[in-house]
């Protein structure tokens, strides 16, 4: 019986019902915000959203009773618990924003869709490399931000007056938001040499070190792609060995 259930669950076809299930359910938790809609067909949108979780509560439930304690073994079946657990918190009691949390779900299409699950363990898997950076970037910022501090904030204490204020003035040059016209020209209309400081920052943190960044999370994506498809030859390469053997000792029978 739960060999039969495990199978089920894993036939694409129950996974993509999943998946569609998700997808209507985002759209039912976007209607809910529109106060024209509830006040027209609350009701229904309250019941639609209530039969989407039980469907999602039924599935994790044959999950539990098809796998054991080995259904906590997966990373993805832990996330997939989670989203639904807090979708179960009550409302009230300071709890509202546990509630909220319920567009969380649509997350589980992570866990549903083959190659967004590729995606996310690419970005997990780059995390350790993506830390040595972002402390670079911090060592950076904060150099950055003593100078900046020194420099400017005589004149300019509204964007370098504090160390936390340069760091935020620094981060909007970083991502070249408004970064010309509104900060740094108009510090160099007092200061014309501080081209000096703020190109070579830009040249550093936009084109340096955010580039790095990106190429660590693509480095590790087709990682997670080649261990992927190692692991789909192996288990094809497994798959036929089972039917020569079934193919061979059919033939023994018959002999």
């Amino acid at each position: 019986m739960r060999q039969k259930l495990a199978e089920f669950l894993d036939r694409p076809a129950t996974r993509y019902a999943i998946m569609g299930v998700i997808l209507f359910n985002a759209v039912i938790l976007g209607l809910e915000t529109s106060t024209t809609v509830m006040a027209e067909i609350g009701w229904l949108i309250v019941a639609l959203d209530t039969i989407c979780l039980s469907i999602f509560v039924a599935e994790l439930a044959a999950k539990l009773y098809a796998r054991g304690f080995s259904f906590f073994r997966s990373g993805w079946n832990v996330f997939d618990f989670v989203i639904v657990g807090v979708a179960l918190v009550p409302a009230g009691q300071g709890l509202a924003v546990l509630r909220a949390l319920r567009i969380l779900r649509l997350l589980r299409v992570v866990s549903v869709a083959p190659t967004l699950r590729r995606v996310v363990e690419g970005f997990v898997s780059a995390l350790p490399g993506m830390g040595s950076v972002f402390l670079l970037m911090g060592i950076i910022f904060y150099i950055g931000s003593v100078i900046a501090t020194k420099l400017y904030s005589a004149t300019f204490p509204e964007w370098f007056g504090t160390l936390g204020a340069s760091a935020y003035s620094l981060f909007q040059i970083m991502t070249l938001e408004s970064w010309s016209m509104g900060i740094v020209r108009p510090v160099m209309e007092v200061h014309p040499e501080a081209w000096l400081f703020f190109v070579p920052f830009i040249l550093i943190t936009t084109f340096a070190v955010v580039n790095l960044v990106v190429g660590l999370i693509v480095n590790s994506m087709q990682e997670a792609h080649a261990v992927e498809e190692v692991a789909a030859t192996e288990d094809y390469r497994e798959q036929v060995i089972q039917r020569l053997a079934a193919i061979e000792a059919r033939l023994d029978e018959r002999r």
